[in-house]
């Protein structure tokens, strides 16, 4: 079966490039379908489904974004109109893969769309900015980012090599037979954990569990993106159980940091009543970013601090903070109304803070944990053990107390 790539593209401005994509994708065996984002100029080259078509689906039409042309008013409803046609062909099996083209606006435009479309499905985007902070773009969407180095327009014999290579890309992508995330055919919910480096020993003791009792699991690393995917996966049905392993998220969305999760982290799997366990794993400390490298700075000089690398420090949040984290942990987690169990390492959160971490703060640790039991709601079960995150023999106790929900759920 021949695979088609949709090519999103300015035809305007890009008209020279889409065509040299599509001879490409024919070269390789593939089919493109070309798709113009573009509003204001004309298009240089025929599309498959006109500017005219995209709008429409979008909610709006070429001439009256014409009458105040605006890159603001445009993007929505263009990236909006090329989503829904990329998810009717994606129902419809008739588009495998997309590929886009474009500067800053081009690569808001096309990205946009992106975002929408399934988990695992090929999404490739050429962009002039894909050097610099593509959080934008891509969000917690596996979105592959591919700078074009070179500004892209007109052909010459560097773009054509960039855009050979990209057609390349999307081309394989979607020549590779592999099931749509969470359709694989199964008895058991996969499952989904979050983690952080100071976890890491106990996650793959966690992975090894769950895998001797024939469940499979995916790992988000808790840095913002992380949580906020599996959670977003959790609404989208492919996520059926979760140990949320890892809480750092929370701290930093309370205390500015660089992993914050964002105001929704932790409510998700309580709001649709999914069986969780809870551990709040590396809640203690923060994420900072530093410059120069290796500095404190002057707001937590009076923390116990550690640097995870030269320019993320990490210091220690006081008693006082720890229970300002309880709460907004237990605000998050009225929600639940079930299937939930929060297990208590009372001997330390993570590494930096179990006996001889770098960041050991027992009272700080107590006070967190009191708060937590006096504020979390009655519908979680609160389990205490007198030992640190990492024991083997307590992440075992998480896994086996989330396989009890799930089989309770059944």
């Amino acid at each position: 079966m021949t695979k088609v790539i949709a090519v999103l593209a300015t035809l305007d401005t890009k008209g020279q490039e889409a065509s040299f994509l599509r001879e490409q994708l024919e070269k390789l065996g593939s089919s493109a379908l070309v798709i113009d984002i573009g509003v204001t100029g004309e298009p240089s080259m025929t599309a498959d489904i006109s500017r005219q078509e995209v709008a429409r689906l979008g909610s709006s039409s070429i001439a009256e974004m014409l009458k105040d042309p605006s890159r603001e008013a445009a993007q929505p409803i263009m990236g909006g109109g090329a989503a829904k046609i990329l998810l009717e062909r994606i129902a419809e099996d008739s588009v495998h893969g997309v590929l886009g083209l474009g500067g800053l606006q081009g690569t808001a435009v096309c990205t946009q769309a992106m975002r929408q479309l399934p988990y695992g499905f090929p999404k490739v985007m050429v962009s002039t900015v894909a050097s610099g902070d593509t959080s934008a773009y891509v969000d917690i969407v596996d979105i592959t980012m591919m700078f074009s180095v070179a500004d892209i327009l007109g052909l010459n014999p560097f773009t054509r090599k960039i855009l050979a290579r990209a057609a390349g890309a999307a081309h394989g992508m979607a020549l590779v037979d592999a099931d749509p995330v969470g359709d694989e055919a199964t008895d058991k919910p996969l499952i989904g954990m979050s983690n952080l480096g100071v976890l890491t020993r106990g996650a793959l003791e966690a992975i090894d569990c769950l895998h001797h009792k024939g469940y499979e699991v995916i790992v988000f690393h808790a840095v913002g993106s992380g949580g906020r995917a599996m959670e977003q996966m959790m609404k989208e049905g492919i996520i059926g159980g979760v140990f949320d392993y890892a809480m750092g998220e929370i701290a930093d969305e309370h205390f500015e940091g660089l992993r914050a999760g964002g105001p929704e982290r932790l409510t998700v799997a309580g709001k649709l009543g999914l069986p969780q366990v809870l551990v709040p794993g590396g809640a203690e400390h923060l994420g900072v970013l530093v410059d120069p490298p290796n500095t404190v700075p002057d707001r937590y000089k009076d923390h116990l601090h550690v640097f995870h690398n030269p320019v993320v420090f990490v210091p220690r949040l006081r008693p006082w903070e720890m229970v300002e984290l309880a709460q907004d942990i237990a605000t998050r987690l009225q929600h639940t109304t079930g299937s939930a169990v929060f297990m208590m390492p009372r001997g330390g959160t993570g590494a930096y803070a179990m006996e001889g971490g770098e960041l050991r703060d027992p009272e700080g640790d107590d006070a967190f944990f009191e708060e937590l039991k006096a504020r979390l709601p009655d519908t979680i079960e609160i389990v205490e053990r007198d030992t640190h995150a990492e024991d083997p023999e307590f992440v075992r106790e998480c896994i086996d107390r989330l396989i009890e929900l799930i089989e309770q759920n059944s």
